[in-house]
């Protein structure tokens, strides 16, 4: 589900209790440009990229400030959700189709971009972003190289391209902290997800590492959200000289989202899966820290919830309730299972009022 529809879905399961006001929150990931486009009434742009797996899809991104600002997320073009049933490829997925949508609104005559970086399937360090954008890639005998990240290991010279110095201001909406290396870098922590097994780890680390070598980005990959998107962070602090800031803040300043929930009784947040990654930067746990400042109880719901103590962020977590159906079959009803799982959980939330 969108953030929308997640709204819309508990607010319905919650009326006969609470009148509610929805306030679709992002983090940098899924739905960050679509929420934020419609919050600031912008406009939505949609082209034909290359999703990860460089198969053609349609991806869109927002206009907002009469045209002066773009908001592109990455997962647009080159998240999970855009290989649909391709089995996952972590050795040629790509952010190629990113550095298209980045074009496209760069070419429209755009001042500043937000880029949302969340959802990916890739783990190329930013490289086939910047391969979309006119780097060039060159190996040790200074043969030009293609086919990023699959020959990644092979490069040891990358050039700008010759409107480098006409790119626009990039600020990038993070939503983790980990940085690009080591045991809490991408490879390590969100590798699995994309389809790297574990024996494979330490080969596409290797391939970062050397990334990181050429680029003389040792310090840049030290940075909290450098590895954010499969190093995408990275990439584009490097490539593009973008600067990384906490997706969260940067949305729930957009959508006034403090004052909103200053003047609340109570907060009700969710993700499709809570878990340990989710006290790391992620949209639900900064909704309860600003929920905490005030005071203010908070309740979430999500699909799956992993282990681990979160009695500290949320008063109290439903996990929403899909019968005996497979997380696959549940996901394609979930709007209706949110709504149940709300009606049920909303006499007790009530009671805190």
């Amino acid at each position: 589900m969108t953030a929308v529809e997640a709204c819309m879905a508990i607010a319905a399961g919650m009326e006969d209790h609470i009148a509610v006001t929805q306030i679709p929150v992002a983090d940098g990931g899924d739905g960050m440009a679509s929420t934020l486009t419609s919050a600031r009434k912008g406009s939505w742009i949609e082209i034909q990229v290359n999703n990860a797996l460089r198969t053609p899809v349609t991806a869109g991104y927002g206009l907002i400030d009469n045209g002066r600002t773009a908001v592109i997320e990455m997962a647009e073009a080159s998240g999970l959700h855009k290989i649909g049933d391709s089995p996952k490829d972590p050795w040629r997925a790509t952010t190629f189709g990113t550095g298209e949508l980045i074009r496209d609104a760069i070419n429209r005559g755009v001042r500043k971009i937000l880029l949302g970086i969340g959802g990916s399937a890739t783990n190329d360090g930013g490289t086939g972003m910047a391969e979309a954008l006119g780097f060039r890639f060159f190996g040790i005998d200074g043969i030009p190289l293609s086919n990023l990240p699959a020959n990644l290991e092979k490069v040891e010279r990358i050039t700008p391209p010759d409107d480098f110095s006409n790119f626009p201001e990039i600020t990038v909406a993070c939503d983790v902290t980990n940085p690009l290396l080591g045991p809490e870098g991408a490879t390590t922590v969100y590798g699995p997800q994309k389809g790297i097994n574990f024996d494979d780890l330490p080969r596409h680390e290797s391939r970062l590492r050397h990334l990181v070598r050429i680029t003389d980005g040792t310090a840049m990959g030290t940075l909290p959200g450098s590895g954010a998107a499969g190093g995408l962070g990275f990439g584009a602090l490097y490539f593009l000289h973008a600067s990384l800031q906490p997706g969260f803040e940067i949305i729930a300043g957009f959508l006034q989202l403090e004052k909103a929930i200053s003047e609340a009784d109570l907060i009700i947040t969710g993700e499709g899966k809570i878990d340990g990654q989710s006290l790391q930067g992620k949209a639900p746990t900064g909704v309860a820290q600003l929920a905490k400042k005030y005071g203010k109880p908070v309740y979430a719901f999500c699909g799956l919830l992993g282990d681990g103590d979160f009695s500290d962020t949320f008063d109290k977590i439903w996990q929403i309730d899909r019968g005996n159906l497979s997380v696959e079959e549940s996901m394609k009803c979930g709007f209706d299972l949110l709504k149940k799982t709300a009606v049920s959980a909303a006499p007790e939330i009530s009671r805190s009022l």
